[in-house]
């Protein structure tokens, strides 16, 4: 490949010291199958470690911004902003698809509104950035092109509940679709309560309560995000 990586070290308005950072977090799998000799590894180590900071530093940053917002609205504030589309926003403002190294067969997918590979070059980025300059380096990444979309979510309302987040994460990690079961109800018809589970296949992930089944699923699947860890 003929690529300059100084130059997308620049394009990207980036600051990697070490180049091979920036060249491994733009490796997707399927190249390495036609370049053997590449010299880093696909980005998958970099996308499971930019994951993790994304979360958690948008996590601190809603915090300290919206200190009177629940648990609850903050967690499905925090899956607006890092999952794939709005991750996928951030790889196409940058043109990362000219700058991706993957396989014939891959690039040619990229410009496919869903394609996954842009969004997941994101996360990798951040874990690179990490590696490279420390956390502050990945947060004043997640600052520029990630926390600003908050002001248009909450003003929009465009973000997705918690149960399409969660059924969008389920799919997409275990080929599963969420099932919701009401396992008890109580209370006069005026003022009835729910209780409500969360299944993957017949496991019960997670159960929620509420005034109306809506809102018990709703918070069951709140609770089945947490305890998956899905961000």
């Amino acid at each position: 490949m003929n690529l300059d990586f100084n130059k997308i070290n620049q394009d990207l308005n980036l600051s990697f010291k070490n180049l091979d950072l920036l060249k491994e977090a733009l490796t997707h799998r399927s190249f390495l199958n036609e370049n053997k000799d590449w010299p880093v590894p696909h980005n998958e180590r970099l996308e499971f470690l930019g994951d993790s900071i994304l979360g958690f530093v948008v996590a601190d940053e809603l915090l300290k911004e919206f200190p009177e917002l629940p648990e609850g609205q903050l967690t499905v504030l925090r899956a607006a902003l890092v999952n794939s589309d709005s991750l996928l926003e951030v790889a196409k403002e940058l043109k990362i698809e000219n700058y991706i190294l993957a396989s014939k067969g891959e690039l040619k997918d990229l410009h496919n509104s869903r394609s996954y590979i842009l969004s997941n070059a994101i996360e990798a980025l951040i874990g690179a950035l990490y590696l490279d300059n420390g956390l502050e380096s990945s947060r004043e990444f997640i600052k520029k092109y990630i926390l600003p979309k908050t002001k248009t979510i909450l003003a929009t309302a465009s973000y997705k509940d918690a149960k399409s987040f969660f059924q969008e994460k389920s799919q997409e990690i275990l080929g599963i679709t969420p099932i919701y079961k009401t396992l008890r109800s109580w209370g006069p018809d005026h003022n009835k309560e729910f209780e409500v589970g969360v299944y993957l296949n017949e496991e019960l992930i997670a159960k929620g309560h509420g005034h109306s089944k809506q809102e018990a699923e709703t918070e069951a699947a709140q609770n089945a995000l947490e305890i998956k860890d899905w961000h």
